[in-house]
């Protein structure tokens, strides 16, 4: 039986377009999008930034050196950074408050404080939630925590401080290493693909 659920945050609940923030860091520095994303790639960014290794301004300060581009602003970086989060859409946040009247329900997202920040606006714009930590129990967010999907000691350490059995608990996340990773523990899953949505996936809930 199914007594918890556990949500992923991007193109789960939160639309994403991830090129995005290399095709705009591109405009910023006047590299090509291939040349930003290899950087990122070589360097392990989103990496960095979501697990806390760097914090939101030494990630700026990072992004600058990397970029070539000493004269960004903080405003500039978090902008073409949060670009690539799209929108909440308003049915979601509702189906995730009405399960939440009769299961546990928990988010674990690899994300930053700059994308948090800037998620809690959004959601706030499209249905009046102020903040994601309302919408659920805990909120187990990478760069707090030190650790990133899909390694296993992530969700084990949801597991504990959520008090929760891993056979009783369902995990939604649209990455196929994410979830193959949980299902190793023990942890029922559902591979969230585009275009089906949660709405679609937990309809019979």
């Amino acid at each position: 039986m199914i007594k918890n659920l556990i949500f992923d945050l991007g193109d789960v609940i939160l639309d994403i377009d991830i090129p995005r923030a290399a095709i705009n860091f591109g405009k910023l520095s006047g590299k090509t999008t291939a040349e930003v994303a290899a950087l990122f790639e070589k360097h392990r960014v989103f990496r960095q930034l979501e697990t806390g290794l760097l914090t939101a301004d030494a990630f700026r300060d990072y992004l600058r050196a990397l970029l070539e581009c000493p004269h960004l602003d903080n405003a500039a970086v978090d902008m073409a950074w949060n670009s690539l989060l799209l929108d909440a859409p308003p049915a979601r946040l509702a189906l995730i408050k009405e399960l939440s009247q009769r299961y546990r329900v928990f988010l674990l997202s690899n994300t930053s404080s700059i994308h948090i920040a800037e998620v809690n606006e959004i959601i706030s714009r499209t249905s009046g939630v102020e903040k994601l930590h309302d919408l659920f129990e805990i909120t187990f967010l990478s760069y707090e925590m030190g650790l990133m999907k899909p390694d296993p000691a992530i969700y084990l350490r949801v597991l504990e401080e959520g008090g929760m059995l891993a056979e009783e608990t369902l995990f939604l996340d649209d990455n196929a290493h994410n979830i193959k990773s949980a299902q190793s523990l023990g942890i029922q899953t559902i591979h969230v693909q585009k275009p089906t949505t949660i709405l679609e996936y937990l309809a019979a809930f």
